[in-house]
């Protein structure tokens, strides 16, 4: 399977199993416009014999019979078998540390923080038993993961120290390595918090929108003001101590801001070098058909920008994020159900922080470890060639099937994955490949 597209001035050729990307001429890119397999090809090139003594193209069925014969053109790959069956193996565990919140952002998939169960702060005797369950669950993987996470989970800044304080006990016990993850909004944050985090959190991920008018407009205190200035203020404090060590500035984008590039450029211009803008997911404020398509024109718009500087990182530009090593996770994405999950307040185990406070897929508690296996397989065998949509398409090794949960909240059904999230998707892949060509071209 290959995919042909023209952008940024470029005719650019992927071909899907290999994920190698090719720059045909004109010549070559109309031959390989009219073949949808390594058959089409041949046959093409029987018809046209009589073109072949012509020299471009003479030169250009050389060049396309080379990268067939290198496996880089119409490649084959040999797929692996999804084993069911096997146990659950956790390599990573998200803590909703707080379900409350002390912002009430229009947009929020969790209602307020809340997740529609009402204000709860996590226990620190859950948060141990999760520590656990994580250390013992996850089989012979050297390397672990938490999350803490919310509502905001800065709101149970002394349980989340404490937990911390286990979590490095532990490991030692287990001769494994735990990597801790922050999501905040940047608003409950004093000299003490900064340090903390900067000196134990090997990822921290701040929520920040965009330019203030941007972000004031959904990101609110209780009492309707904005949290623009202080969430900034924080934000440059924490990557000021980071001293190197990963983190995101991470916001969203609605109906109201399609031209989030100017966002995301806003961000950049005050020193934060890794962003990420997310399309808002369902709601009053979700994308329409028609801003849709202006999105997608955005994006490309954006692109030719993009690919000039070296300054900051957009996330959804950088190609190594889509690209695993790995066939196995090219095949089933993110490992929702069964290499991660997400704890609630109570105990309570889903196969991920969105699907949190969807029965169906509530996994099993910390106390029990009796997990749903059925639902455990069911996760696992949503992958990008069980899945009848996405096994014909040409970003499936890179989206691997995408995200279950906007599956399951936009077309109720995890398998289904939600036709714009899709074109997104496949918009951004195009662009960026198109950056790292014209990069490549432009030397």
């Amino acid at each position: 399977m290959i995919h042909l597209f023209r952008q940024n001035g470029y005719n650019i050729c992927l071909d899907v199993n290999s994920e190698a990307i090719h720059v045909p001429d004109d010549t070559a890119f109309d031959i390989l416009s009219r073949c949808d397999s390594v058959e089409d090809y041949q046959r093409l090139k029987t018809i046209e014999k009589y073109k072949i003594n012509k020299a471009d193209y003479l030169e250009a069925y050389n060049d396309i019979d080379e990268l067939i014969e290198n496996n880089e053109l119409f490649s084959i790959i040999e797929i692996p078998e999804i084993i069911n069956n096997k146990d659950i193996e956790f390599k990573a565990l998200c803590l909703h540390m707080a379900h409350t919140c002390n912002l009430k952002c229009k947009y929020c998939f969790a209602g307020d923080g809340e997740y529609s169960g009402g204000m709860k702060l996590m226990s620190l005797d859950v948060a141990k038993k999760a520590v656990d369950l994580v250390l013992k669950k996850s089989g012979n993987k050297k390397n672990v993961e938490i999350d803490f996470f919310g509502g905001e989970p800065m709101l149970n800044f002394e349980v989340i120290k404490k937990t911390v304080a286990y979590a490095h006990e532990k490991q030692r016990e287990y001769k494994k390595q735990i990597h801790f993850t922050i999501t905040t909004n940047g608003t409950i944050l004093d000299d003490e918090s900064l340090k903390f985090i900067n000196e134990n959190m090997d990822n921290i991920v701040i929520s920040i929108d965009g330019r203030k008018n941007v972000h004031d407009r959904f990101r609110l205190y209780a009492d309707g003001s904005g949290s623009y200035d202080l969430a900034i203020k924080n934000a440059k404090r924490i990557v000021e101590g980071r001293n190197g060590k990963s983190y995101f500035v991470r916001g969203t984008f609605t109906r109201k801001n399609l031209d989030f590039s100017n966002d995301v450029k806003h961000l950049a211009s005050f020193g934060f070098k890794d962003i990420s803008i997310e399309p808002v997911t369902g709601g009053e404020f979700d994308l329409s058909e028609c801003e849709i398509e202006e999105v997608l024109r955005e994006y490309e718009r954006f692109s030719k920008e993009y690919a000039v500087q070296n300054e900051y990182t957009f996330y959804h530009f950088n190609i190594s994020l889509y690209k695993s090593p790995c066939i196995y996770k090219r095949l089933t994405a993110c490992g929702a159900g069964f290499e991660y999950g997400a704890v609630t307040p109570e105990g309570d185990i889903y196969a991920c922080h969105r699907l949190v406070g969807e029965e169906q897929f509530k996994m099993g508690t910390v106390d029990d470890w009796e997990f749903n296996r059925e639902l455990a397989e069911t996760m696992r065998n949503n992958n990008v060639d069980s899945n009848e949509k996405c096994s014909t398409c040409w970003a499936k090794y890179y989206c691997s099937g995408g995200c279950p949960a906007t599956a399951y909240f936009t077309n109720g059904s995890i398998t289904e994955p939600g036709d714009r999230a899709c074109r997104m998707q496949k918009k951004r892949i195009e662009c960026a490949m198109a950056i790292e060509v014209q990069r490549a071209s432009e030397g």
